[in-house]
């Protein structure tokens, strides 16, 4: 039931309006002047708020002026016996939702109370959906080199310091910008992305800074670059390290500055955006061997930030692999796997060329591959061609070792390993299509198809 605050020194009026709302069914509060009307809005939850104009203690443009400082997103309905269009338009442009005047048609007021409510319940509806969209994932691990991590970004976040990102590939850069934004005073404004090392050096000053229709052959319209789209929030400029030396003082001057010249443009454009930057690369190698402007460097790393590889973490092997477990089990709507000790164990043997993302990717593939319980033969299995298991070694059982050598591609080896956990599983179940399909946790169908994908036959 929603509930319904009004505010009028009339007594007449907030009758009136209680008994056709109340008839209504809706929860129905009424004062008769602002100063009390404020306290209860910042006390209780109101879905709508009715609200004279013209009262004694309090001027009814005050009320909603201060109510939406305590509730931004409380619908206010104005109401006055001295309606006016110039009134209507200021209250709007305070942040009413809408204006009524005095004495109130019934089939109106029942419309727009409903409009009020159900737009404000939209609004809320829209923030949650976003708050679950926009979810960032959370920071895991223990370890002294994240704990430090994890400090580093609350003490910087709520400033506007630029911050660099360093460290390999697949290591989290992305998600510590992406931390830095949440945490900022910037939160609710965009972060906008930029990956430079996919842009290329010809069209990266047109993707941050934007173009004047005609400024070049294929500029048939205005464009708004990165920089301009980012604006009362954060520019986060991946792989700074690959910037054309072209953008690159583009870049510093427009730090210096706070502001930006379209390509083909003169007109200088205000900007107010926090830019987080990543390399993968040594730039004090990369300022040595002229590919990297040294001021650039200087402007950009207010605060260093250096995210480690996995092989030197290798303690929080066991969080992120149980995070993964319950993350992509829950993305294909299947029960989380276990995994025993001894696989956790193999896992962290491995040598993490591709670090963070390698690990979410080997995750899911124990997760399609493995049965039930994910053990250390499946990991030494699965594991990828780049780390693979000695040769000459051997599981518990004497099992023959995969020899990594005779794939040319991961693909090939994706299939060799499917097709043998297949042929595996169908040989312990006697060949019962059916039991397999449910011990591996796939359709029948697709398990047929499997099959005869890999021309599998009983007895082979």
């Amino acid at each position: 039931m929603a509930k319904i605050l009004i505010i009028d020194d009339e007594r007449s009026i907030r009758n009136t309006l209680r008994e056709i709302l109340e008839y209504e069914d809706y929860d129905v509060e009424d004062v008769d002047n602002g100063v009390d009307g404020l306290q209860l809005i910042e006390k209780k939850d109101y879905d709508l708020v009715l609200c004279d104009i013209k009262m004694n203690r309090m001027d009814g443009m005050e009320v909603l002026t201060e109510g939406l400082a305590i509730k931004p997103d409380l619908p206010f309905i104005m109401i006055s016996g001295h309606g006016t269009v110039e009134t209507a338009i200021e209250a709007s442009k305070k942040g009413a939702f809408d204006f009524i005047s005095k004495p109130p048609d019934l089939n109106r007021l029942l419309i727009t109370v409903r409009n009020a409510l159900d737009r404000g319940s939209l609004v809320v509806e829209a923030k949650v959906l976003k708050r679950k969209v926009s979810k960032v994932r959370p920071i895991l691990g223990n370890s002294q080199a994240i704990l430090k991590i994890k400090e580093t970004i609350d003490r910087v976040a709520p400033t506007d310091a630029r911050v660099l990102v360093t460290g390999a590939n697949g290591s989290g850069k992305e998600l510590v910008a992406r931390w830095l934004h949440e945490k900022s005073n910037r939160s609710n404004a965009p972060i906008i992305e930029v990956n430079c090392a996919a842009i290329p050096s010809e069209l990266i000053e047109s993707e941050l800074f934007g173009h004047e229709k005609g400024s070049f052959t294929s500029a048939i319209k205005q464009r708004i670059g990165k920089f301009e789209s980012a604006s009362g929030g954060t520019l986060f400029l991946d792989e700074i390290g690959d910037m054309s030396q072209s953008a690159q003082a583009k870049v510093l001057r427009a730090l210096q500055e706070n502001k930006i010249t379209r390509v083909g443009g003169e007109k200088e454009i205000d900007v107010d955006v926090r830019v987080v930057a990543a390399t993968n690369k040594d730039l004090l190698k990369e300022i040595e061997a002229g590919n990297f402007r040294m001021d650039l460097y200087h402007r950009l790393s207010v605060i260093l930030i250096h995210v480690p590889p996995l092989v030197d973490r290798k303690d929080d092997i066991t969080l992120l692999t149980q995070s993964f477990l319950d993350e992509i089990c829950n993305e294909y709507g299947m029960p989380v796997k276990k995994i025993s000790d001894a696989a956790l164990d193999a896992l962290k043997a491995l040598p993490w060329t591709g670090n963070i993302r390698e690990l979410r990717n080997m995750v899911e593939r124990l997760i399609i591959l493995s049965d039930k319980t994910i053990t250390d033969n499946d990991v030494r299995a699965f594991a990828n061609p780049s780390a693979p298991v000695a040769a000459g070694s051997g599981d518990n059982n004497g099992a023959q070792q995969t020899d990594f050598d005779q794939f040319n591609n991961f693909q090939e080896y994706k299939d060799f390993a499917e097709r043998e956990y297949i042929k595996f599983k169908l040989e312990k179940n006697n060949w019962n299509v059916s039991k397999t399909a449910d011990d591996i946790d796939i359709q029948r169908s697709h398990l047929y198809s499997k099959i005869e994908k890999f021309g599998l036959k009983r007895g082979e």
